[in-house]
């Protein structure tokens, strides 16, 4: 099993018909702050943090860590995808084990309702399967975020329960490049 702190990064720019994913560089500062500002963004992650916080503690390369891809549509960041290996810290109700890979994906508001963090999202896990074949991933969002639903459903993700955490139901499902193909 790869450790995705060990995986060489960035590693080449993966390139689907419209987005490219990359590692992020110092032109996202800005869009990176735009992305964890944004109300509607995190509307089902707890609320945005303020301009000024993030103008304070984003650094000059924001996001540079194996797993996160900045995804970029006609030169320009619209978001990120990442694929994170969770530790005994992060862990969820959903999933009291840790070492497992979660997916998760951010899109600017004007990137949403083009079908961009499916494109986005199906690359990265295409990636991750060639990384570490047969390896499952994992996706948690609250049951309340519809698009979220139907996103981990196309994507391949198969429900393997709800919890409550946060004051909020949450769905969680497994998806393996043994019994998916994004």
């Amino acid at each position: 099993m790869a450790d995705l702190g060990t995986t060489a990064w960035p590693p080449a720019p993966i390139r689907t018909e419209r987005l490219v994913l990359r590692g992020s560089e110092a032109r996202d500062r800005t869009a990176f702050i735009d992305l964890f500002a944004a109300p509607q963004v995190h509307t089902y992650l707890g609320g945005a943090r303020s301009r000024d916080e993030l103008e304070r503690d984003v650094p000059e390369v924001p996001g540079r860590r194996p797993g996160l891809f900045v995804i970029e549509r006609d030169g320009t960041m619209i978001g990120i995808v990442e694929l994170n290996r969770r530790d005994p810290e992060h862990r969820s109700q959903g999933s009291p084990g840790a070492g497992e890979v979660e997916l998760g994906y951010l899109l600017l508001p004007q990137a949403w309702g083009a079908g961009y963090a499916a494109e986005a999202c199906a690359a990265a896990l295409g990636w991750f399967s060639d990384l570490c074949p047969g390896e499952r991933v994992v996706l948690a969002t609250r049951t309340a975020n519809d698009r979220s639903l139907r996103l981990a459903r196309k994507l391949g993700f198969a429900e393997a329960g709800r919890f409550e955490e946060w004051g909020a139901e949450h769905w969680y499902g497994v998806w393996s490049s043994a019994a998916s193909t994004p």
